[in-house]
């Protein structure tokens, strides 16, 4: 017998044996588990789950990590692509939803911000919008008049209107007037003062110093409002009025709110902010409104 020979008769012994012990592997697997070799290759699966108790699977799926899904960033990304597209209603929509639905969102500050400047860009325009009413002068009206009908401000009437300085009105003029019905959050931990409109937010301030006692929680309201320059009072119908520094006081606890002072100066006490939102928020309010220390 050639070597040849040999070698094709052991080559075909080995296919068989192969054959032989896929079949019986595959009659483990589907039919019957078998013992011996086959049980030590792949363990019986009925076994096997029978030794693993229901709270053992319960702690491994607990263990399972998997990534937290932050619902205000997925909406932001919403809102950035509205704003992209130039749909600036759909876009705030979005954003106050964030604010108002999902305030400890990583996004939420920047929603705060956005929302806040496309707001305030609205109030303070001329252009006709939902809360401004036009007021058609008549004979006997005065400005502090007017302001009392429409709780308003001389200061706000004047800045709709695009006047420096109060002027004598004529019958038949047309003036844009703005209640202001707008609440103020005082937050002392977030050190933050936002504004509100009947529960819908309106713009945000950070708050640079505090008194070193935080404010008692509760509700009170504006009690008076002043502006000073150079030591002195100035009224709302005078030129100097847009540069002097704004003061709000409350009424209870006594506590101011103004605007930073020089660099270098003690901060006053009370509550601080920039000297921007501070005009801001002088403008926005009236005596009366009601303040909410949180």
């Amino acid at each position: 017998m050639s070597l040849w020979t040999v070698f094709k008769l052991f080559a075909a012994l080995g296919v068989m044996v192969v054959m032989a012990f896929t079949g019986a592997l595959a009659y483990h697997i589907l039919v019957a588990p078998l013992d011996g070799l086959f049980a030590k290759i792949i363990p019986n699966p009925a076994e096997v789950i029978g030794t693993q108790p229901d709270a053992d699977f319960a702690k491994m799926l607990d263990s399972t990590e998997l990534p937290d899904i932050d619902p205000g960033e997925k909406a932001f990304q919403k809102a950035h692509e509205l704003l992209a597209l130039g749909e600036l209603a759909e876009a705030r929509e979005k954003l106050t939803a964030i604010v108002n639905v999902y305030p400890t969102s990583s996004a939420a500050p920047t929603a705060r911000r956005i929302v806040g400047e496309m707001n305030l860009d609205e109030i303070l325009s001329t252009k006709r919008m939902e809360g401004k009413k036009s007021h058609i002068v008549k004979r006997g009206n005065s400005f502090l008049g007017i302001a009392s009908q429409y709780k308003t401000t001389l200061d706000m009437i004047m800045f709709l209107n695009g006047m420096m300085e109060l002027k004598n009105i004529q019958p038949g003029e047309e003036l844009i007037v703005m209640p202001l019905e707008f609440r103020l959050l005082i937050e002392p931990q977030r050190k933050s003062i936002s504004v509100w409109d009947d529960g819908k937010f309106v713009r945000e301030y950070p708050i640079l110093h505090m008194a070193a006692t935080p404010p008692a929680k509760g509700k009170t309201t504006i009690a008076s409002k002043a502006a000073e320059l150079d030591g002195h009072r100035v009224q709302p119908q005078s030129k100097d009025y847009r540069a002097a520094e704004k003061v709000i006081q409350l009424a209870k606890p006594t506590l101011q709110i103004r605007g930073a002072s020089g660099a270098g100066e003690d901060a006053p006490r009370g509550i601080v902010i920039r000297s921007q939102d501070m005009e801001e928020i002088s403008l926005l309010t009236r005596v009366g409104n009601e303040v909410e220390i949180r």
